[in-house]
């Protein structure tokens, strides 16, 4: 039996003091939510529209009251099991020193206003994470601080219950990590806020004003720094920034769903958590459907040779180049537009020359989108014709005067004068209301002649013209033009046409205010091509930009990412960081998959895994499904603790047919992207969707596809091999299935 830590009853005092403070804040907030509850129903009782403005005034009040009271008791209701997992023991130079207990969110005593918990978050917090024992210094906001850090503590409060208590300084393993680590993959997520590490420190508190680009191994917890960085975005930026304007793009709903309960946890909401192309076509408004870009992923790695020129398409689709190409288009569009501006005119009278217009156009307005141009050139009309009316009718008036006064003083003839002033005041009469009428609409009138662009048919457009791509690719060999003409004849859309068509977006109309982010986090950002980055960047006018990625598991590069050298190029302000420890797996399993790693095209350093042992990878021998033979294998994993396991496939349809063998035996899930993962059940995941995902244990089986010496095969394994934190099971006819030859 443990010995319990000396501290250990004085710790369990400090706890029971904390729950029960907090319960009293719990209800107190009960009973406010209740009172302005009551408040608003009584306002809304006593509302009469002949004097509203009392009741109204009070609704509003206890609406916001309501909302604040409601907020601290979800937010001490979400910690009340666990309302700190640290201690630190500090003291700021010319201050006391104090006790600081560390906890997912901020708590002070009401009186006294002392801190009861620290927000990890908060820059003191950092101590804990960074900060060695003995002088250490920290950055709040702009001034650095300096202080004496005595100890720091961990404390494991499990249901409300303090369970252990532990002193960490820098000679002893880390063991609350340690714990962690070796705990259930469906819980990690949500409680690596108690174990973030230095290196992971360093990102998420790393500059929040300027771009940074994550090169993070398998098992790195690149997507926990991801989400944590967002916490920590809106805790420092919050009142510049609203959770509105924040954007994570995730690989897939399915990822999504799996890191659904992290963000609340974290203190965060409302942050806009979508894909890649479900953004580009709701912030584009264009409908259309795409093929599914795995059968292009599934039709490379089941080919015994790859299309070379499905490949070749599909990387210049994602290139820089293939921007210039629609640069070259949109310039002739431009041009178009430009060439229809012309002199306007009320009446005989001209407002403004179609040279100043095109100037403007051309010119003054050309940071802006085409449209919005035009809307721009439209206020300035309305502006000028207004003020030209008043001029011309103050003219006109002022001749009329001058004609009628010669007409009635200057002609004796009666009959001739009056002919004469009858003339003029029927001229008048005319044609001062029709220069009124005209001016209304002489602005609209005009910018009719340009009609809106429709971005999906100008792409079109754009790659059916065969002048404009052969007169532009001179470095095409004929077998690329040929290919790119052939593919485009028939309309299909793919992911990797969602690029141009955001950017023509945003070069033609703008992205609307709604889909404007201010700031975006990306995890798996290896499998974006250059171009969507560029295409975001321009879009959203800004380099905020958090991207999480790992080359190694660039399952996608023939359309995406191979080297970080264009993204560092596109983002000049970004800091570059690559975490190579791993903290998902085990020493065994990590040497196993770091063999794959070597096979690769790219030079990337070899992972390196936390000390953590554990069973070595097991082969067996199957030319055929053995159902029993899993299930006993199975039972054998679950015996031994383990709770999610993974049975992964290299192809979508070799898990098909796994789970048609499978599922007279066990209880089963074939995961596809829009799925609820269901953890009691075996889950069978083709290689492409398990990116991201962890599992207790995973059992990788290649009974008919093997995977082949190839860049998307080798990276489709590693993918696969380091998904599990405990156990590697191998299934296939010869360990050659896995690339492995000893």
């Amino acid at each position: 039996m443990t010995q319990k830590h000396p501290d250990f009853e004085q710790e369990h005092e400090r706890l029971t003091y904390t729950k029960k403070y907090m319960q009293q804040l719990l209800d107190e907030s009960k009973r406010d939510v209740k009172s302005a509850q009551e408040n608003i129903r009584h306002a809304m009782a006593d509302l009469d529209y002949l004097d509203s403005s009392l009741s109204y005034m009070n609704i509003l009040t206890n609406a916001r009251f309501f909302e604040m009271a409601r907020s601290q008791k979800e937010g001490l209701e979400a910690i009340q099991q666990k309302p700190y997992f640290a201690r630190i023991h500090f003291q700021k130079d010319g201050e006391d020193s104090e006790m600081l207990y560390i906890g997912k969110t901020s708590l002070f005593h009401r009186e006294t206003q002392e801190p009861i918990i620290v927000d990890w978050r908060s820059p003191v917090a950092n101590v804990y994470y960074d900060g060695r024992l003995g002088d250490i210094e920290y950055d709040v906001r702009e001034d650095t601080f300096t202080g004496h850090l005595f100890s720091k503590r961990q404390y494991t409060i499990e249901k409300g219950e303090l369970q252990s208590v532990r002193d960490i300084d820098l000679t002893t393993n880390d063991e609350l990590l340690q714990e962690a680590l070796s705990g259930k993959a469906d819980v990690r997520l949500t409680e690596i806020v108690s174990t973030i590490q230095a290196e992971q420190n360093e990102i998420i508190r790393a500059h929040l004003k300027q771009p940074i680009l994550v090169q993070g191994a398998a098992g790195s917890g690149k997507t926990t720094i991801a989400l944590h960085r967002i916490s920590y975005f809106l805790y420092t930026m919050g009142e510049h920034f609203p959770a509105e304007k924040l954007m994570i793009l995730a690989p897939s709903k399915l990822f999504m769903d799996y890191i659904a309960d992290v963000l609340p946890e974290l203190g965060v909401s409302k942050i806009c958590q979508t894909t890649y192309a479900e953004y580009v076509l709701q912030a584009t408004n264009i409908k259309l459907k795409l093929t599914d870009s795995n059968l292009k992923l599934a039709a490379l790695t089941e080919q015994d040779a790859p299309d070379e020129m499905m490949l070749w398409q599909s990387r210049m689709k994602g290139s820089l180049f293939y921007k210039e190409l629609i640069d070259a288009y949109l310039e002739q569009y431009e041009k178009s537009v430009a060439d229809q501006f012309e002199d306007i005119y009320i009446e005989k009278y001209r407002i403004m020359h179609g040279a100043r217009l095109k100037k403007l156009f051309l010119h003054d307005f050309a940071y802006m989108p085409i449209e919005k141009r035009l809307d721009r050139i439209k206020v300035i009309l309305q502006s000028h014709v207004r003020q030209k009316k008043k001029e011309i009718l103050l003219m006109l008036n002022k001749k009329f005067d001058e004609a009628l006064d010669q007409a009635l003083f200057g002609i004796r003839d009666a009959a001739k004068r009056k002919s004469e002033v009858t003339k003029f005041i029927d001229e008048r009469d005319r044609r001062i209301p029709l220069i009124e009428r005209e001016s209304k609409t002489t602005a609209s009138a005009y910018l009719k002649r340009f009609k809106k662009a429709n971005i999906k048919k100008m792409y079109r457009d754009f790659v059916t013209d065969e002048n404009l791509i052969n007169d532009h690719t001179l470095q095409w060999t004929n077998e690329q033009r040929l290919s790119f003409h052939k593919t485009n004849s028939i309309e299909t859309w793919e992911i990797e046409d969602l690029a141009p068509l955001y950017y023509m977006h945003a070069r033609l109309k703008g992205i609307p205010d709604e889909w404007k982010m201010r700031v975006v986090f990306i995890d798996e950002v290896q499998d974006y091509s250059i171009f969507q980055l560029y295409a975001l960047k321009e879009g959203l006018e800004t380099d905020m930009f958090t991207m999480v990625g790992d080359l190694a598991q660039g399952i996608h590069s023939y359309r995406a990412l191979t080297s970080w050298d264009p993204v560092v190029e596109l983002f000049p302000r970004a800091t570059y960081k690559t975490l190579q420890k791993s903290y998902r797996t085990t020493i065994e399993i990590m040497d196993m998959a770091n063999s794959i790693l070597l096979q690769m095209d790219e030079d990337l350093p070899l992972v390196e895994p936390v000390v953590r042992h554990g069973i070595d990878p097991q082969f067996y021998e199957m030319t055929t499904i053995d159902g029993q033979r899993i299930v006993t294998l199975l039972q054998e994993i679950r015996s031994r603790g383990h709770h999610s396991i993974a049975l992964i496939c290299k192809t979508t349809t070799e898990a098909k047919s796994i789970a048609s063998q499978l599922e007279d035996f066990l209880p089963i899930q074939l995961l596809s992207d829009h799925s609820d993962i269901d953890q009691e059940k075996l889950l069978i995941v083709p290689s492409h969707l398990a990116k991201g995902l962890e599992f207790d244990a995973v059992l990788i089986v290649a009974i008919d596809i093997p995977f082949r010496q190839h860049s998307i095969d080798r990276k489709l394994l590693y993918v696969a091999m380091t998904r599990p934190m405990h156990e590697l099971h191998l299934i296939a006819p010869t360990r050659e299935y896995f690339l492995l030859n000893d």
